[in-house]
């Protein structure tokens, strides 16, 4: 069974992408640049988001999200 992708934003940081967020059927889902895998699915886009900033090194500025 495949989930189609509602929406799409872009996380981007100073030196560029750095993660993902896809909603779906079951939630929003963050991927981190570069990784094989999702990091979790949240139920909101603002916990999602705060997912994906949680996962940048400590101190990072929050970054763009633009949606696509």
């Amino acid at each position: 069974m495949s989930t189609k992708t509602l929406a799409l934003w872009v996380a981007y940081g100073p030196n560029g992408v750095v993660g993902s967020i896809r909603h779906n059927d079951e939630g929003y889902v963050v991927t981190m640049a570069g990784a094989d895998a999702a990091t979790g699915t949240f139920p909101s886009l603002a916990s999602a988001k705060g997912a994906l900033h949680s996962r940048l090194v400590p101190g990072s500025a929050w970054p763009l999200f633009q949606e696509h």
